[in-house]
């Protein structure tokens, strides 16, 4: 046995034991209080959901070779057009699709800025998030309602199984599609010639033109569908989680995104796992509020989320290896 099937088998041990003890931990807690048990496993999936959605828009960017810190852009001005639209029009479905719709256009703005006009990746993407800051703070007016938000949809008998059943199985709509994309886009991604083709213009554009794979439309591609999953993020916020819109409500919530979509090494399914992480500490730091347990300003335990990233990024993500063609504009010759 080499050195490197080594590591990887150690790792594998490594990731079951603690998947078993997590496991463990979580049915000891559900015998001694299931109530709060279940508050707190359904609060990690919805507080996991915008974050994998707007992973999942990274990754859809930088496995095809641009890089996309416009995320946190991406979902503001979406959650701000969905709201808007829900209030103008009462019909959530379009407003859903006009908030996808915005993160696209957006997605499409920073694809031209990046691949057509070959702009630094860094500069499109801050640029985005200027832009969504600005202009969703200057047309925002208090007062708006909406006509009411998305709500849980219960799948028959499996939401009645004990423990998992209210957690994954009684949801609204748009946390039931973050699910399902994170096993789609793994299987689109590692599955098959679509995933193939963006995984090699991401790698090494110059040998993915060489047989043919056009660079430039696939880079467009990829990063407006990332756009749209961007988009849907945001309207999770505001059309599902919160039902109103409040000034920069993303609260950094894309740039953590970033930070999920490195540590689960730019797959769908890791990314899930280190969403549902920060998830699990947003909802244990809220749970830990109201219930009064610590006698420390509410700040502190607010920072509890951001705090365990930056921990678990700096000490025990490992080496992360980004896509080798990530933020590098492409000369055809």
């Amino acid at each position: 046995m080499n050195l490197i099937t080594y590591l990887k088998s150690k790792k594998l041990i490594t990731s079951i034991t603690l998947s078993i003890l997590g496991l463990a931990l979580v049915i000891m807690f559900y015998i001694i209080n299931p109530q709060i048990t279940q508050a707190v496993l359904g609060s990690t999936i919805r507080q996991s959901t915008p974050i994998i959605l707007g992973a999942l828009c990274g990754i859809m960017c930088e496995r095809a070779g641009v890089v996309n810190i416009g995320i946190e852009g991406q979902m503001l001005m979406s959650a701000f057009i969905g709201f808007m639209v829900n209030a103008w029009t009462g019909n959530l479905l379009i407003a859903i699709l006009a908030g996808m719709a915005t993160g696209a256009l957006l997605g499409l703005l920073l694809a031209f800025t990046a691949v057509t006009l070959k702009l630094d990746q860094i500069i499109g993407g801050t640029v985005i998030n200027i832009l969504a800051t600005g202009l969703t703070g200057y047309f925002y007016q208090a007062g708006i309602t909406t006509k009411g938000k998305l709500s849980p949809i219960t799948l028959g008998g499996l939401a009645e199984i004990p423990l998992i059943g209210p957690v994954l199985f009684d949801n609204p709509p748009i946390t039931y599609a973050a699910i399902i994309l994170v096993f789609v886009l793994q299987f689109l991604l590692f599955k098959t010639t679509w995933g193939l083709r963006m995984r090699a213009v991401g790698e090494h554009p110059r040998a993915a033109d060489t047989v043919g794979i056009n660079v430039f439309t696939t880079r467009y591609i990829n990063v407006v569908l990332g756009g749209a999953i961007a988009g849907l993020a945001g309207a999770f916020l505001t059309l599902e989680a919160v039902g109103s819109f409040e000034r920069v409500m993303t609260n950094g919530r894309g740039f953590v995104a970033l930070a999920v979509m490195i540590f689960g090494k730019w797959t769908p399914i890791g990314a899930w796992g280190a969403s549902l992480l920060f998830g699990f500490a947003n909802a244990m730091q809220t749970q830990f509020q109201f219930m009064g347990t610590f006698a420390i300003p509410h700040q502190f335990i607010g920072m509890l989320p951001y705090l365990l990233t930056i921990i678990v990024l700096a000490g025990f993500g490992g080496r992360a290896r980004p896509p080798a063609a990530e933020g590098e504009p492409y000369e055809k010759e």
